[in-house]
């Protein structure tokens, strides 16, 4: 087996500890220590000075300056058989020594020797590129496959939107249909009235004719044919501004948009969040926890991990019919010791005792018949504002005016009271 972490001693041999990147035109000290040109000579305030080591304090002429040659540390040895480190194994990305190539461990993997492998990744070794490229992959399939997820239900909600206006055309064209019907079964009857009159003699004809006549267009002027019902100008406008709520949906979300989570280091002895951090619920039996500054010590409350200082961002929340909840943001430093109040930068709506406040100062009652069953949250940390929205059908909940979060980080902010009580963040 190679040294302890050899990966990270070959890391740091091409690291410049002054701007701590990698090397960019290296150079080296009489004392043997190593820096980016451009950096070493900034250190010597002009190119007629002496410069000083920062590492050593040694003093150095600037002509001394000597071009540096990565080279691994003469007294770098395998750990387990104490052989010079003179190959690096691609596959585990380690220095290793030819008695480790021939183990059963590296015997099947690519090696080459250290020199070559110094300078295929200097100077930014590929092996930290390729670990990387590695971690975004997965944060950016992670990242999408929440979305898809969103859109999916987004996809649900529109198309039975879309459902309901299809069948309020429908009904109000089947009504047309049904009118149409009529008027077509009345105007047959007098047809069929005005042909048998015309089969009658001559004289009898003209006798009647008059009179048939103005009994025929009183009738015609009593049953006036009625117009279809044409659809309401709020229906249609509802049916070609459909697709235009729907692509200015998605942009937002896919802008705004944010994966949230809660901070056990913050949640109350009471509050019991689950394993993935997205869901709390509140007990009887207090926790035993540890009496940390950042917890909630009298309120049943828990911060998200997340904190924004600028932009915009939204996320969800479900909540219960159970017990009592709020839902919103707050500033980092808010009280987490004693009673709190909406003045020290709390900004949230919930349910208590079966009806719906905003926690303003005072709370002020909100008129909705039912709680919505997912709450979104929308901050605005450039305006200080927070707005509040039924994420089932789109409906404004309430609207904290601008300016309500004054600057600096602010955090997502859950109070859950009594048994049965469960928020849970959606992904």
């Amino acid at each position: 087996m190679a040294a302890a972490n050899p990966a990270k001693t070959l890391q740091d041999e091409v690291t410049c500890p002054i701007c701590l990147e990698y090397f960019k035109d290296p150079v080296s000290l009489d004392c043997d220590h190593s820096f980016c040109r451009a950096c070493i000579t900034q250190c010597g305030e002009g190119f007629d000075t002496d410069i000083s080591c920062p590492q050593c304090r040694e003093i150095f002429p600037q002509r001394n300056l000597r071009e540096l040659r990565l080279q691994p540390e003469p007294e770098s040895l395998c750990e387990k058989h104490k052989e010079p480190l003179k190959l690096f194994c691609k596959e585990d990305e380690i220095l290793i020594c030819l008695v480790c190539d021939r183990s059963k461990e590296h015997r099947d993997h690519t090696v080459i020797p250290t020199e070559e492998a110094i300078q295929a990744y200097f100077p930014i070794p590929i092996f930290l590129l390729q670990r990387k490229t590695r971690t975004e992959r997965h944060k950016i399939v992670s990242e999408f496959q929440q979305l898809r997820q969103f859109l999916e239900e987004q996809e649900r909600l529109l198309l039975g939107q879309l459902a309901e206006l299809n069948e309020e055309i429908v009904k109000i064209q089947n009504e047309n249909i049904t009118k149409l019907s009529g008027e077509i079964s009345r105007l047959s009857e007098l047809v069929s009235e005005m042909e048998g009159k015309c089969q009658k003699p001559a004289s009898e004809f003209l006798q009647v004719r008059l009179k048939s006549h103005e009994i025929i267009l009183s009738r015609c002027e009593k049953g006036k044919f009625q117009q279809p019902e044409e659809i309401s100008p709020e229906l249609e406008e509802r049916v070609s501004g459909f697709s235009q709520k729907t692509i200015a949906l998605l942009k937002t979300v896919r802008k705004f948009k944010v994966n949230v989570t809660l901070d056990p280091d913050t949640v109350h002895p009471q509050l019991v969040l689950s394993e993935d951090w997205k869901s709390v619920r509140w007990e009887e039996t207090w926790q035993d926890l540890p009496d940390s500054p950042e917890r909630f010590d009298t309120e049943p409350c828990v911060l998200g991990c997340e904190g924004f200082t600028s932009g915009r961002h939204c996320w969800e929340v479900e909540v219960g019919d159970e017990g009592g909840w709020f839902v919103g943001v707050a500033r980092e430093s808010v009280r987490r010791k004693g009673q709190i109040s909406p003045e020290e930068g709390i900004c949230a709506v919930g349910c208590v005792l079966d009806q719906f406040w905003a926690l303003t100062s005072p709370a002020t009652p909100l008129p909705l018949s039912r709680a919505p069953s997912r709450i979104r949250v929308c901050l605005d940390c450039d305006r200080g504002q927070v707005t509040f929205i039924g994420a089932g059908d789109e409906a404004p909940i309430f609207t904290f005016p601008p300016g309500s979060v004054p600057g600096g980080r602010i955090r997502p902010w859950l109070w859950v009271l009594g048994v049965g009580s469960r928020l849970h963040l959606r992904p």
